[in-house]
């Protein structure tokens, strides 16, 4: 396997995802490693999970250059430094960041596309009842993946 896509956020789920990730990343040795953050709206009354398409658009376009936008960034930069400083510690090398914005497992499988992955490696919520161990969006990922996916619990 050439492109490995290791999908980040900031829950405890990813981080196990990277523990688990880079370990298989050492055996494998990839020629590149590539770290996925998808920024998350936030707010009370935003229900990303119900906007389509060209409303996540428009959303993207106003807030294009805002503070608010410019704060999503700063987050999403220190969590990729955090985890990619993890990943050369351990040797690994050709490790690259990319940062999407919209409903993460789409834009998760789209980075996988257009970096020509081989994997995923993506964490789960971890719920204690069963039948919800996997997070909508890891489920989302696993249905939907065209390449093998490692779910780390």
């Amino acid at each position: 396997m050439k492109n490995i896509v290791i999908a980040v956020d900031d829950t405890k789920g990813s981080e196990k995802a990277l523990a688990v990730g880079s370990q298989v990343c050492a055996c494998i040795r990839p020629e590149n490693i590539v770290l996925v953050y998808v920024e998350k709206f936030e707010g009370r009354s935003l229900m990303t999970e119900m906007l389509g398409d060209a409303e996540m658009s428009a959303l993207r376009d106003v807030l294009r250059g805002s503070d608010y936008q410019e704060a999503l960034d700063k987050k999403a930069q220190a969590f990729l430094g955090h985890y990619r400083k993890s990943l050369e510690e351990k040797g690994l090398t050709g490790i690259r960041t990319v940062i999407k914005t919209g409903h993460p497992a789409e834009e998760i499988l789209n980075a996988v596309r257009e970096e020509n992955a081989e994997m995923i490696v993506i964490g789960s919520r971890g719920k204690r009842t069963p039948h919800l161990f996997m997070g909508s969006v890891s489920r989302e990922v696993v249905d939907r993946a065209e390449v093998p996916v490692l779910l780390v619990k």
